[in-house]
């Protein structure tokens, strides 16, 4: 065990893949000798060799596609994109490629290629460093989406992602990188995908997100339950495809309200499926509407974040409106 920080976390786990795994390559953009924007890839050249963690070109689509040929040909690649506003470039090559391999080749071949990429705001990034483009990704089948919340469930998640056959979108949450730390365990450790997370336990209101903001929707459940408004169940989704959905269902059952919280606008946006499935399994057991919080229908403003933002009191009012209703 030692305190690590999402950063930490995820490179001690490329450390311990590649040693373990001789498949295993990285690339992207000054993932190499600078070892990522983030810094989550330093060391694996110096240590691996240059043939198997290296700079590409500025060209997502090629990243992306030269990710898939590689694994048609029995390597495990891990492909990063420098900030997730970056990856549309590529869009073809993840939906209509990467994710329909196993589909079109009638399961003779699948493209176990991991996309690692930041996503979301709290940087002050502006509209090109901040969005948070999950959704547009959870319409394509065939391919996993993970959100990991702190520096252990990105570790255990990332290690379920290179143990995986499938494709694996895998977003890093960069608001806490490096704001966060907790006890790591050394060893190798998987976090199975489609397994929700109960951070909470609570009797009256239900309240789902994933990634960065659930810190801000614990924050938020601390303070009703300070204030005496009620008891709030906090649920970390970890993955949203696949969903567990069994465990938000069970959840809502029992408290009867529910408040979906997440960063990417709220038109669209992954609270809407998540709505519309729960009102659909959990009707005769709901007491209120269930209530999203989440980014504005707007670019992603660079002066004025934290209006944008879904912050905890933004969550506090809705879990608030939604035990009164």
């Amino acid at each position: 065990m030692a305190e690590r920080n999402m950063i930490q976390a995820l490179n001690q786990t490329l450390h311990q893949a590649f040693e373990e795994r001789k498949d295993l390559v990285t690339f992207g953009e000054d993932v190499g000798f600078f070892g990522g924007v983030f810094r989550v890839t330093v060391g694996l050249q110096e240590k691996f060799g240059a043939g198997r963690c290296f700079d590409t070109p500025l060209c997502e689509q090629g990243i992306i596609g030269f990710a898939i040929g590689l694994a048609q040909y029995g390597f495990k690649p891990i492909a990063e994109i420098q900030f997730a506003d970056y990856i549309f470039p590529a869009y073809d090559q993840i939906v209509n490629e990467l994710a329909k391999m196993r589909y079109r080749t009638n399961g003779q071949y699948t493209a176990p290629v991991i996309i690692r990429t930041p996503y979301g705001g709290g940087i002050k990034g502006g509209h090109y460093h901040s969005q948070s483009p999950e959704a547009q990704f959870l319409h394509t089948p065939g391919i996993h989406v993970v959100m990991p919340s702190s520096p252990y469930e990105a570790k255990g998640l990332l290690w379920s992602a290179i143990e995986s056959e499938d494709p694996v979108l895998f977003l890093e949450p960069k608001r806490i990188c490096r704001a966060i730390k907790e006890e790591v365990p050394d060893e190798k450790y998987l976090i199975p995908f489609g397994k929700a997370k109960i951070l909470k336990e609570g009797e009256n209101v239900t309240l789902i997100g994933w990634g960065a903001q659930t810190h801000q929707n614990l924050a938020a459940a601390l303070e009703v339950e300070k204030l005496g408004k009620g008891s709030v169940e906090v649920i970390d989704l970890r993955t949203l495809n696949p969903l567990d959905i069994d465990t938000l269902q069970a959840s809502v059952e029992k408290t009867g309200r529910c408040v979906i919280a997440h960063e990417a606008p709220i038109t669209q946006g992954f609270g809407a499926e998540l709505a519309a499935l729960l009102q659909e399994k959990c009707f005769l057991h709901l007491e209120a509407p269930i209530y999203r919080v989440a980014g504005l229908d707007t670019p992603f403003p660079h002066t004025l974040e934290e209006l944008y933002m879904p912050d905890a009191p933004k969550v506090e009012r809705a879990l608030t409106k939604t035990l009164n209703y």
